[in-house]
């Protein structure tokens, strides 16, 4: 899943994204309403967490750009104003869902875990398919009953084949998914991840490679 922290405490950014990354999520971080308007405009994501008091551009105002274009993304506002008509005005904005500070980081994943579910066509908890099982809570995967040892990167890039149900993802699809802005689109990430991945799943092989078009798990 693809998330943007908009945050102008550094510190605090930084922690909320190194949660994130180890939930595992692909994760942009932007320090004022500016930068972050101008990541909305080239990458695709599924949540954006959002402080609300951002200096420059104001979070409202991102907000309000975000579902005046109508996008996607779910957003979650952050904010120190914990009163019930702050959170009704954030709702009125366009927020998905709204957290007060101090808060638990545990919750703040959660509670961007649970957007993402909503940000995208309904899967089901657990995903299965060709003797796979995987279960982005307990971040488990299994293959015929044997448990599969795989890397945060591996199980992103499994997580998206098996969310396409059977249909084919794209290389730069996964790259979009599953790294964060720092990645190099030339480089050969994602066909080393699906390399490794389809060496830790074993026999017989369950990940295709759709020529000219991508990956997909049949």
């Amino acid at each position: 899943m693809r998330v943007l922290v908009v945050e102008d405490e550094p510190l605090l950014a930084d922690a909320i994204t190194e949660w994130l990354r180890d939930e595992p999520h692909a994760v942009d971080v932007a320090y004022d309403g500016a930068a972050a308007l101008e990541r909305l405009t080239v990458n695709d994501y599924d949540v954006v967490v959002l402080d609300r008091d951002l200096p420059g551009v104001h979070g409202d105002d991102v907000c309000r750009e975000l579902a005046e274009a109508g996008a996607t993304a779910r957003v979650l506002m952050l904010t120190a104003a914990a009163g019930v008509a702050d959170r009704v005005a954030g709702l009125t904005l366009g927020a998905d869902d709204y957290l007060t500070k101090p808060f638990a980081f545990a919750e703040l994943a959660a509670r961007v875990h649970a957007l993402g579910r909503r940000s995208r066509p309904a899967t089901p908890p657990v995903l299965r398919r060709a003797g796979i099982t995987l279960d982005p809570a307990r971040h488990e995967v299994f293959r015929d009953g044997r448990y599969v040892p795989l890397s945060k990167k591996e199980f992103a890039v499994l997580s998206e084949l098996l969310r396409a149900d059977g249909s084919a993802v794209s290389a730069e699809q996964l790259l979009e998914k599953a790294w964060d802005e720092h990645a190099d689109p030339f480089t050969g990430a994602v066909r080393l991840a699906v390399l490794k991945l389809r060496r830790k799943l074993g026999e017989p092989p369950v990940v295709e490679t759709v020529t000219g078009v991508g990956y997909r798990i049949a």
